[in-house]
């Protein structure tokens, strides 16, 4: 990968629908040359696909947390992951290091929905010790990536 890959890659990130006609005027290319370059990246998986960036508020999910979840015993965690990754409201989850074992990233309608979640839901997941929850009050900065 080389600068203009990184900056097709880019100009994808900020728009999955720009052609490579509007793409070849930002990174001074062909538009074939930019074709092939996205195919390329597509084959070697670089892009692993296209998505929608959805605004949470507008679609009744205004309330971001993220939760701490402690497992305990070795045997609970695949029940654990087949389980967490079911529920929606679950945008990502990371097994992480620390006190904790895994991060859950959580839309909620409400401070209710998200009780509802972790008392209904997640606490009763077996294999689920303990949870920390922190919500999230503003987002200055959130990417897929770049």
């Amino acid at each position: 990968m080389d600068t203009i890959d990184f900056a097709i890659l880019d100009a994808l990130k900020h728009n999955a629908r720009a052609s490579a006609s509007e793409i070849s005027k930002q990174v001074s290319l062909s538009v074939p040359a930019v074709a092939e370059r996205i195919r390329k990246l597509e084959r070697a998986g670089i892009i692993a696909g296209y998505t929608v960036r959805i605004d949470r508020e507008k679609a009744g999910q205004a309330l971001l947390a993220f939760l701490l979840v402690r497992i305990g015993g070795s045997e609970n965690v695949k029940a654990f992951r087949k389980e967490i990754v079911r529920h929606a409201c679950v945008l990502e989850c990371h097994h992480v290091t620390g006190a904790y074992d895994y991060l859950l990233k959580v839309a909620a309608e409400d401070v209710k929905a998200l009780e509802r979640f972790i008392s209904g839901t997640l606490k009763g997941v077996k294999g689920v010790l303990d949870t920390n929850t922190m919500i999230s009050l503003h987002t200055l900065k959130e990417e897929i990536n770049s």
